[in-house]
């Protein structure tokens, strides 16, 4: 209940200091609506429980329901049972897929890439399971953006705590980062070298880290204004990117 009410003062507050501001997760979600399109095959590679965050489970209704067939590939077999949006479930990761070459039009990753410990062969394989002219797109932290620069100063056994009270995540549901496909720099190398084409990387700020603690989150709201100024992109915290195989 205190939590709730928090949140909403956080809301109010955050609409007088940023107008229009829009929690990442929203971004991704107009991203998808504009690039699903009817009929598509898709991969969704470490699923969990959701596609979106559970208060997007209309959306994400209206947004798998246009596609073929939704495939989700997942080590966490829990997760992987609790994801009602799949219409097929694989426990696995991107270091091996289990599919035969050339097979989705799409492959999507939230909040997954910063987790991957081999970007280049992990791109290989997606772009060896992706059709000619299929994309790979792909929600994750810049590495700079200064919420991670903060993050990685924390020591390990700190992050569960702190992320258990800022954003309620449960501490199995946190997992290692590496941010070794994380800067615009990377992931252009990252992707050349697995055969990818870069489309556009999108550098974008979204909702207040500390939005559960309010004073914080205010100094924090100001940070974002400034972040929203063109100089100081390079420190945005969130990234879309958009890579494709090149057609035949």
């Amino acid at each position: 209940m205190v939590r709730a009410q928090l949140r909403e003062l956080y809301w109010k507050v955050e609409r007088l200091i940023v107008p229009g501001l829009k929690y990442s997760q929203e971004t991704y979600e107009e991203e998808l609506f504009r690039i699903v399109q009817p009929g598509m095959v898709w991969l969704d590679l470490g699923c969990g429980r959701s596609l979106l965050p559970p208060w997007r489970s209309e959306g994400e209704r209206r947004l798998t329901a246009r596609a073929r067939s939704l495939v989700g590939v997942d080590p966490d077999l829990a997760a992987l049972g609790d994801n009602r949006s799949l219409t097929d479930r694989v426990a696995g990761n991107a270091s091996r897929l289990p599919f035969r070459d050339r097979i989705f039009d799409l492959v999507t990753a939230n909040m997954v890439v910063e987790h991957l410990a081999d970007p280049v062969s992990q791109f290989r394989e997606i772009a060896r399971v992706l059709r000619p002219g299929g994309r790979f797109v792909f929600h994750t932290p810049n590495a700079r953006g200064y919420d991670t620069l903060a993050a990685r100063m924390i020591p390990e056994f700190a992050k569960k705590g702190m992320l258990r009270v800022l954003e309620g995540r449960h501490p199995e549901d946190v997992y290692p980062t590496f941010y070794r496909a994380n800067t615009p720099r990377q992931v252009e190398s990252a992707s050349s070298q697995a055969g990818l084409r870069v489309e556009s990387i999108k550098l974008f700020v979204s909702t207040a880290a500390t939005a559960s603690v309010l004073p914080l989150a205010i100094v924090e709201l100001f940070w974002i204004r400034l972040l929203m100024t063109e100089p100081l992109r390079g420190l945005r915290p969130n990234s879309i990117v958009i890579l494709s195989k090149a057609a035949d």
